[in-house]
């Protein structure tokens, strides 16, 4: 029996978190939702949920929490930073939707993001947002208005049955894709995530090669890649708890593959990361690499989030 989704306000005092990891290209996150209704299984964000007292299994995505007054939380914040010694330019970049999707389902109704999007769109600063969703097709108008903003789809395959097992709510590749070429159209700098790359599922030379094809009529101005990181226990019992459910077969090699860390060995990565590069060169779409300007270095990480043009992605998945 499908579980009804509880929505939970959350009065907050502010909405910029100062990210201080300096792998991180960006300076401050925006997340105006905690919990996230996508349901990805490999979601870092997961074992958040247990910060505030809350499961960390399917109650992710069925307790969705909502920062109500995000607006005009980050409107003072922004207004105290501009007045400060550094002022506004000692805000640095902002990247919306670090650890859940800021286009979610709820957003189509709740507009915490687009009401945020209207406060920073006064601002000069550079803002990136991450998602998987069509959503924010809706408001380009506030887009073409913000100064320096850039938008990252995150789509890790084509596959119908890994996207719907692992992504269960998410909108299809083939919707994102529609929405990269028109967020491009628009004169909206994007790029894509192929991220998770989940190994022996969605990695196969055949299926990463269709994708970049694929990537390659939607033109984004570069793709960043990365592989599956299961960076919490949380995070790593709700995806075993996936997996045995639907490829029960790939138990043990995850087992194995994961056995005391969160990221699959490097010499598995590494063949397939330069495959990737070769493709991207082959089709002229340019690498995160290529495009990470003054950026702080980024680790070969496969989280739920953002960056910019000098991508990073923490993961929503």
């Amino acid at each position: 029996m499908k579980r009804q989704i509880r929505y939970e306000p959350m009065p907050v005092k502010t909405m910029l978190n100062a990210v201080k990891a300096p792998s991180m290209p960006f300076e401050q996150s925006i997340n105006p939702y905690r919990g996230c209704q996508h349901g990805c299984a490999f979601c870092y964000a997961r074992s958040t949920h247990s910060f505030l007292g809350a499961e960390a299994d399917d109650t992710f995505q069925n307790r969705i929490f909502l920062k109500t007054n995000a607006a005009e939380a980050l409107k003072e914040q922004l207004e105290k930073m501009a007045r400060s010694r550094k002022g506004i330019g000692g805000i640095g970049r902002i990247a919306i939707g670090t650890a859940t999707d800021p286009y979610q389902q709820v957003e189509a109704k709740a507009q915490l993001t687009r009401q945020c999007l209207e406060v920073l769109a006064d601002y000069p600063v550079p803002v990136s947002i991450t998602t998987r969703s069509p959503l924010i097709l809706r408001d380009l108008d506030l887009l073409r208005r913000m100064p320096e903003v850039s938008v990252n789809i995150s789509i890790g395959t084509l596959r119908t049955d890994i996207w719907r097992n692992f992504e269960p709510s998410t909108p299809s590749p083939a919707k994102r894709l529609d929405t990269v070429r028109q967020l491009g159209q628009a004169g909206i700098p994007v790029g894509v995530f192929v991220a998770p790359i989940l190994p022996f599922l969605s990695d196969g030379e055949e299926d990463l090669h269709s994708l970049i094809q694929a990537l390659a009529e939607h033109r984004p101005e570069y793709v960043m890649s990365s592989f599956l990181r299961l960076s919490t226990r949380e995070v790593k019992v709700w995806f075993f708890h996936t997996l045995r459910e639907v490829y029960p077969h790939l138990t043990e090699t995850y087992a194995a593959l994961y056995n005391g860390t969160s990221s699959a060995p490097e010499s598995y990565r590494h063949p397939l990361r330069h495959k990737i590069r070769q493709w991207l060169v082959q089709y002229g779409l340019r690498d995160s690499e290529s495009v990470r300007l003054a950026a702080k270095p980024q680790p070969d990480d496969s989280a739920c989030s953002t960056a910019g043009p000098a991508v990073q992605q923490l993961y929503l998945f």
